[in-house]
């Protein structure tokens, strides 16, 4: 019985092999085996640097400080615009408030009034002058 046991991994062992050779054997693989050989320096120094990558961002993920600086620098990038969001979000929201609770009529002295607010001439010209770039855009 012991014999059995030991014969079975010599005859799997020799089985395999033969489909190792007879895979060998086909074209298609010779080709591709010749490939790879031509192509070995490229690969060796293609997985030197990916070692290399692997190495640096592995020192880089386990160094604790400059993660730390890194996420507070993204952080103090993007607390400004998230501040300038919210901040713009609010005054939309407000406005809408406002326009709503207003029932007032808006004439056409009202509107002669407010073209003399710095805030809304400041206003029209960014508009006229986005409009205008937009039109350059399309014509050009």
């Amino acid at each position: 019985m012991s014999e059995t046991v030991t014969k079975l991994p010599e005859e799997s062992g020799s089985v395999r092999e033969l489909d190792v050779l007879e895979q060998l054997l086909k074209p298609e693989i010779q080709q591709s085996l010749t490939q790879l050989v031509e192509n070995l320096p490229k690969l060796a120094e293609l997985v030197t640097l990916l070692t290399k990558a692997y190495d640096v961002a592995t020192t880089v993920a386990n160094d604790k400080v400059l993660v730390n600086d890194m996420v507070h620098g993204f952080g103090e990038f993007v607390k400004p615009i998230v501040d300038t969001t919210k901040g713009i979000a609010n005054a939309a929201v407000e406005a809408g408030d406002r326009a709503q609770a207003d029932n007032s009529t808006i004439g056409l002295f009202g509107i002669l009034k407010m073209l003399k607010d710095p805030q809304v001439q400041s206003t029209l010209r960014f508009a006229q002058s986005f409009l205008n770039v937009l039109a350059e855009r399309k014509n050009g």
